[in-house]
């Protein structure tokens, strides 16, 4: 398997809207299988597909605590059918924005429909972090970004560094 690159703010492709994907085969299997790898390398405890370039609604997640006993979350077409009207605040971060974090009130549970890593079609009842981290990985589907949840001034800072820092990048050392 190989990692992928992930992608940057403020690259372009973040922002754009994610297209629902058609079937599970062993391609996309192997895609789900990179990600993760990617993912937990990162490390992360959730990848969406438009974040290593590719405009398909995927995701993986894994927000199990114990690092020698995974347990992934395969997550295709996701559709969130319910939100509580009961909040939580994460302090939360993106592999998309390395570095930068703030805290994100959102709902504290979810419901999810999707399509697993076998093609069977799933629904689960999410809660805590996992809600979250749901929530925040199909955000990226949309092309919404948790800095689009605070506010405006603490938003611009944040692009500024990320840009000061993709120009050092940039930058060819002779």
């Amino acid at each position: 398997m190989s990692k992928r690159n992930i992608v940057i703010e403020p690259d372009p492709i973040l922002r754009k809207k994610s297209e629902p994907l058609e079937e599970v085969n062993n391609d996309l299997r192997k895609l789900m299988d990179e990600m993760l790898e990617t993912m937990y390398e990162a490390p992360g405890i959730g990848l969406a597909a438009v974040q290593v370039g590719i405009l398909k609604r995927l995701i993986v997640i894994d927000v199990s605590k114990d690092k020698e006993k995974k347990d992934p979350l395969f997550l295709i077409n996701p559709e969130i059918t319910f939100k509580s009207n009961k909040t939580s605040t994460y302090e939360e971060g993106c592999l998309s924005l390395p570095g930068h974090f703030a805290e994100v009130e959102r709902p504290a549970e979810c419901h999810l429909n999707f399509v697993d890593y076998n093609g069977n079609k799933k629904d689960i009842k999410a809660n805590g972090l996992l809600a979250t981290c749901i929530q925040h990985e199909i955000d990226h589907l949309d092309g919404i970004l948790f800095i689009d949840h605070i506010s405006k001034l603490k938003r611009d800072m944040i692009i500024k560094k990320l840009k000061k820092s993709k120009k050092e990048l940039d930058k060819v050392i002779l």
